[in-house]
Order: C-alpha cells, then sequence, then structure tokens
C-alpha cells in the first residue's frame, strides 16, 4: 500500500537576499519503509522528530524533496498541487487531533461534504453518511450540531467523514489528543475495530498506550527511524 524509499526533507530558511546566506533544516533524513494493505502502524517520536513531516508526505500535503513515495500504486513523489490534492481526495481519509468540522453543522452534514464536493447524489450522501455514523456509535446525534458534540463525539464524526470515500489508508495525526483518557481509549478501540475489518491504519502519536493499539510502531528520531517493531495483539500491554 505504502513504499517510501529514500526519503528526505530539508527546509532552507534565508536570512537575506543572498541565497548563500541560509541555514537549512532536515525534517526527515534517508527514511525507507513500506505498510501493506491491512497493516495499523504507528509512529511515534519525539518533538521534532519528524513524524509530522513524515505525516504530511505520505498524505500528499507535501512532496520530499529527495526519495520516491509510492502509495497504492502511483508515485506521490513528484506531483503537483492539483495532482496532490487529487490523491488525497481518492486515497486517503484524514483524522486530526482538532477534528476539524464545521461547528454550527450537523454530524451528519458534516460526514456528507467530501461526497458533496465529489458530486455525490444527496440520496447516496445520506445513506452513507448514517451508516458511518452508526458504525462509530453515533446514530442518536446525528442531527446535533458539532458545537452540541462531547470531543469523543466530534471525533467519531471525524472518523466517519474521514471513511466517507471509501479511502484506501487512513492517516490519523494525534487522534486522541485533545481527549481525556476515557475518550481516547474509546477512539483508539473503533480504530481497532476498524482495522480488523481491513482498513489500513497509519497514526502518528507521541503517547505510547495509545501506540500500542497498533500493530507495528515506527520511532522516529532526529528524522530518522530509529526503531521498527511489530507488535502483537493491538492493544497487547509488554
Amino acid at each position: 500500500m505504502i513504499k517510501a524509499t529514500h526519503l528526505s526533507k530539508i527546509y532552507k530558511q534565508s536570512f537575506s537576499s543572498n541565497k548563500n546566506d541560509s541555514v537549512e533544516t532536515v525534517a526527515v533524513d534517508d527514511v525507507s519503509f513500506s505498510v501493506s494493505e491491512g497493516e495499523f502502524v504507528a509512529i511515534i517520536g519525539p518533538s521534532g522528530s519528524g513524524k509530522s513531516t513524515l505525516m504530511h508526505i505520505l498524505g500528499a500535503i507535501d512532496t520530499p524533496t529527495s526519495g520516491t513515495y509510492v502509495l497504492d500504486g502511483e508515485d506521490v513523489s513528484k506531483l503537483n498541487d492539483d495532482e496532490l490534492a487529487d490523491i488525497r481526495n481518492r486515497k486517503i481519509g484524514f483524522v486530526f487531533q482538532a477534528y476539524n468540522l464545521l461547528p454550527r453543522t450537523t454530524a451528519l452534514k458534516n460526514v456528507t461534504l467530501p461526497m458533496y464536493y465529489a458530486g455525490v447524489p444527496k440520496e447516496e450522501r445520506l445513506k452513507k453518511a448514517k451508516k458511518f455514523l452508526t458504525m462509530v456509535g453515533l446514530e442518536d446525534r446525528m442531527d446535533h450540531t458539532s458545537s452540541q458534540l462531547s470531543g469523543g463525539e466530534q471525533q467519531r464524526v471525524a472518523i466517519a467523514r474521514a471513511l466517507i470515500m471509501d479511502p484506501k489508508i487512513l492517516l490519523a495525526d494525534e487522534p486522541t489528543g485533545n481527549l481525556a483518557t476515557a475518550q481516547g481509549l474509546e477512539i483508539m478501540e473503533i480504530f481497532s475495530r476498524l482495522n480488523k475489518e481491513g482498513h489500513t491504519i497509519v497514526m502518528i502519536t507521541h503517547e505510547q498506550n495509545i501506540a500500542k493499539f497498533a500493530k507495528r510502531i515506527i520511532t522516529l528520531r532526529d528524522g530518522k527511524i530509529a526503531e521498527d517493531s511489530p507488535r502483537g495483539e493491538a492493544g497487547k500491554k509488554n
């Protein structure tokens, strides 16, 4: 599903009009790994380790300075902005820490938005949105606006929205970061169930207890892969 080969991302910051007067920051440094269909992978590391930059590359939000990134058979590395947007719409479902929902819009309408912009007929939009909201346990909250939902419920809406276009891969960036412990564990149970149903998931987190829900953990340090270790059953503790 994913094949990253010698990925690097270097940011240059200039301090004058002189091109030679600049500082380079290596955010991702010669990273290679692959993710097979149906895997659940957590990417962890301290602040500044490069995990967010790597997630942006995997999510086709950014392109690497060097190396190649192939997603579901397509080389994403050299695509322009329009082509990247097309890949994101067709193949990737995003779940963010901040939920990114419209606050005065119902859960149902929030979930239908990706299908609306894709030109899916209204009847089909509503049918699929109700299906996925029921899947995440919000069948009784569909008509509530985002501002009327708890943080955990908002994240459930975000998960339903991420799944609505049948993406090849689900990318979760600190999905429990804004939640209380109990709510976070409930969200991770949903991810575990989705993975058991065959969804491919790559998740960024700084929380070890959350990472343990994944079946494989990639640890980044200073932009490099420090460790890539398989896990046992999802949620199994050491």
